[in-house]
C-alpha cells in the first residue's frame, strides 16, 4: 500500500488490533499517513441494534474499506479454549510480518507469544496519563474521580496490565461539563494524532521509552450496569460527576416513589443550602431542573427519561403535568 499522493511510501509495516470507534480513528490516521497495514485484528461481529443483527466493529469496517485482511479470533492464547483460532491468527501475523503491532481498545489480552512477534514489539494507545488509570475504563473513571486532566499515553506493551514503558504522552484538561462521550471524542482524535507521531519517531529511530513512575498507580475497573443507580446519601458533587462519567453508557437512574425507574441524562451540583430534608427528597421541580437533596448539597437534574420514552429536558417533562416536588427518590 503506497502513501497518499505525493508522499513516499513508509518503510514500517504496521499491523493493527482494535475494535470500537476510538481505535478506528487511529487506524484511519495510520492509513492516511501512508503506513502499510498488512493485517487487522478485531473482535468478532456482535449483535447490535433493535434487530440484533450481526454488526462488524468500527475497526473492521475501516479495514474492509481499505481492503486489509482481518482476523477475528475469540482468543489469542495457544493453550486456551480457542487455541485453534489463536494458532490461525499467530500464523496470519507471522505471514504479515509487521514491524510493529499497534493496539487500541482491542478487548483481548495479548499473550507473550503475540507480544514477541513484531520486530519492534507492540504499542498501545491508552486513554490516560499512565500510571494513573491503568485498565478497562480510564475515561469514565477519570471523570468520576474529579480529575482535572487526563490524556493519551503511547506505551510499549509488556505482559503486565498497562505497565509497559511510556513512549509518548500528551495531556488534555477535563472540563466541568465533559461527559464520557465528549471526552472520548477528544481523546480518540488525540490518540490518532499521537500514534502517527509515534510511528514517525519509531521509523526514524528517535523514540525513547522511559519506565512508568512507581508512584500514582491507579486502576480503572470495568464499568458495570449495577453502578448506574444513584445513591442520594452521597454528595451532590459526586453524583454530578457520576452522571457525566456514565453518559452515555450505562447511564444513571433512580426510582420514583411508586417504584418507576427513571433515567438521569444530565445534572449539576448546586451550592449547598440549609435544609432539613432527607437525601432523595425532591425540593423543587421547575423548568430549570429537578432539585434533589443529597447527603451533602443539592443535585439539579436537568434531563431525564420515563420508561419507554425519550430523554428530555425537565421543562418538557413538566408539559406532561407530572410535578415531582415533595416526592422522595430512591
Amino acid at each position: 500500500m503506497s502513501g497518499p499522493q505525493g508522499q513516499a511510501p513508509r518503510r514500517l509495516r504496521v499491523a493493527f488490533a482494535g475494535t470500537p470507534e476510538f481505535a478506528a480513528q487511529a487506524l484511519r490516521a495510520i492509513l492516511q499517513a501512508g503506513f502499510t497495514v498488512p493485517l487487522v485484528l478485531t473482535q468478532p461481529d456482535r449483535p447490535a441494534g433493535r434487530g440484533l443483527k450481526l454488526q462488524a466493529s468500527a475497526v473492521k469496517q475501516v479495514a474492509q474499506t481499505a481492503q486489509i485482511a482481518v482476523q477475528q479470533p475469540l482468543g489469542l492464547r495457544l493453550d486456551g479454549r480457542h487455541a485453534e483460532q489463536a494458532a490461525q491468527t499467530h500464523a496470519a501475523l507471522r505471514e504479515a510480518a509487521p514491524d510493529v503491532l499497534v493496539v487500541a481498545a482491542y478487548g483481548l489480552i495479548l499473550p507473550q507469544s503475540v507480544l514477541g512477534l513484531p520486530r519492534l514489539g507492540c504499542v498501545n494507545i491508552h486513554a490516560s496519563l499512565l500510571p494513573r488509570w491503568r485498565g478497562a475504563a480510564p475515561i469514565q473513571r477519570a471523570i468520576e474521580a474529579g480529575d482535572a486532566r487526563t490524556g493519551i499515553t503511547l506505551m510499549q506493551m509488556d505482559a503486565g496490565l498497562d505497565t509497559g514503558a511510556v513512549l509518548l504522552e500528551q495531556a488534555v484538561d477535563i472540563t466541568a461539563t465533559d461527559t464520557a462521550a465528549s471526552l472520548h471524542d477528544r481523546l480518540a482524535a488525540l490518540g490518532a494524532e499521537l500514534i502517527v507521531r509515534g510511528l514517525d519517531a519509531l521509523e526514524a529511530g528517535t523514540l525513547q521509552p522511559h519506565p512508568q513512575p512507581e508512584q500514582g498507580v491507579s486502576y480503572a475497573a470495568k464499568i458495570s450496569k449495577t453502578e448506574s443507580a444513584l445513591d442520594w446519601t452521597q454528595p451532590a458533587e459526586t453524583l454530578a460527576r457520576r452522571v457525566r462519567a456514565f453518559s452515555p453508557w450505562p447511564g444513571t437512574q433512580c426510582a420514583l416513589a411508586d417504584g418507576t425507574m427513571i433515567k438521569v441524562g444530565a445534572a449539576e451540583a448546586l451550592a449547598p443550602t440549609a435544609t432539613q430534608a432527607a437525601p432523595g427528597a425532591v425540593l423543587l421541580m421547575q423548568p430549570a431542573g429537578l432539585d434533589v437533596q443529597c447527603g451533602q448539597g443539592i443535585l439539579r437534574v436537568t434531563r431525564l427519561q420515563r420508561p419507554g420514552g425519550t430523554m428530555q429536558s425537565v421543562a418538557q417533562w413538566l408539559q406532561g403535568g407530572t410535578d415531582l416536588t415533595g416526592q422522595t427518590l430512591a
